[in-house]
């Protein structure tokens, strides 16, 4: 018994869909100090959604914890 595998046919328009209907979150948190002294800080935070599925999850939003230690 053989198993075949279909070949891959998504399309960027597939992953595109699939993006928007679930959501991508991507949180960037960077600090660049010398000898303890903080030079720069970098704090992104990017949400890749369709407005749909961005309000259905809107209200959770403040609920999210930020980093221990950031000083707030």
């Amino acid at each position: 018994m053989r198993v075949e595998r279909s070949p891959n046919t998504a399309s960027l328009l597939d992953v595109l869909d699939r993006v928007l209907d679930k959501g991508i979150v991507i949180d960037a948190w960077v600090r660049l100090s010398l000898v303890g002294i903080e030079l720069v800080t970098v704090e992104a935070h990017v949400i890749v959604a369709s407005f749909s599925t961005y309000l259905g999850y809107a209200g959770s939003l403040p609920e999210l914890k930020q980093p221990a230690g950031d000083g707030r």
